[in-house]
């Protein structure tokens, strides 16, 4: 997934642990080679190439996948949405450093966008297209789904002390540090050397982070992130970072991409949509970032 994933296991048993260890990460190679838009055997690949055509059955687990993200979309009024890939080619960022679209580019590619576009059956466990041109890109959930089934596997093994994380954006700690303490994970301003503006302990919950400028460009005096809105087809510029804690990895990455997008008015919704979920904004401002927090993080 072009990042690195590391686990810390405590126990008595270090050969156990070692081999629960490698079973997990080799869980999380076997969904980068299903999971991922630039393999072109993947099966999100397969799909994207045929699903316009006629319905594709897939992986009941990729399916439960699938429905989990449209139900997101539904909850974040389209903030999130898989269906952006279109929207990421125009700008470049689909394999590339990024470029500022024409309008013309952008109004064509967001007509392919939208969870609407999509067919679940899950009578069949079929995905299919409504036209041809649209396209799924599972990049903004990815990694928190692999720490998810990842942290599935550890706990099968009888693993009670782990911590996980993918890229050091999506974070997962089962149980709590062996003297009882949760895990402790600080969470840093972009490009911020100075103390840590938060630190959050974490004990069998989850934390995603996500930022603009992990991948951008600049055109003329504005810079322009890898995250764009759905809903306009414009690079994200109210937000600098969004963070979210709660119990699935998978659902804090993706609400935190939705929370970058939709700045400080998305606190709101997180807290009254998705219960047991809470979060940060560092909001865009001329001297840098104002940073807003749910009432539970307060």
């Amino acid at each position: 997934m072009a990042t690195r994933f590391e686990l810390v296991l405590h126990g008595d048993d270090p050969v156990r642990l070692r081999a629960a260890g490698e079973e997990a990460l080799r869980e999380i190679e076997r969904l980068d080679a299903q999971l991922s838009l630039y393999r072109p055997d993947s099966e999100v690949c397969w799909i994207n190439a045929r699903a316009a055509r006629e319905p594709i059955k897939v992986e009941p687990r990729l399916f439960r996948l699938l429905q989990r993200c449209a139900d997101v979309t539904a909850r974040t009024d389209g903030a999130f949405d898989i269906t952006i890939t279109p929207l990421m080619r125009a700008w470049g960022f689909v394999g590339g450093a990024g470029k500022t679209p024409y309008p013309a580019e952008l109004e064509s590619s967001g007509a392919l966008v939208g969870m609407e576009r999509i067919r679940l059956d899950e009578g069949n466990f079929t995905v299919q297209f409504d036209k041809g041109g649209v396209e799924i890109d599972l990049g903004g959930v990815g990694k928190g789904y692999a720490v998810e089934r990842a942290v599935g596997v550890l706990r099968d093994s009888g693993i009670t002390s782990a911590l996980l994380h993918g890229g050091t954006s999506t974070i997962c700690a089962i149980g709590t540090q062996p003297d009882g303490a949760p895990w402790k994970v600080a969470i840093r301003k972009p490009g911020d050397q100075e103390p840590p503006m938060e630190v959050v302990g974490l004990c069998d919950n989850c934390l995603s982070v996500s930022a603009a400028h992990g991948k951008s460009f600049t055109d003329g005096n504005r810079e322009f992130g890898h995250v764009i809105d759905p809903r306009t087809g414009q690079s994200v510029q109210g937000a600098l970072m969004a963070a979210v804690i709660g119990p699935s990895p998978t659902e804090c990455d993706a609400l935190s991409t939705a929370l970058l997008v939709l700045g400080e008015p998305g606190l709101r919704m997180l807290a009254e949509r998705f219960p047991g979920c809470s979060g940060l904004v560092i909001a865009r401002t001329p001297k840098g970032g104002n940073l807003h927090k749910t009432d539970d993080l307060r």
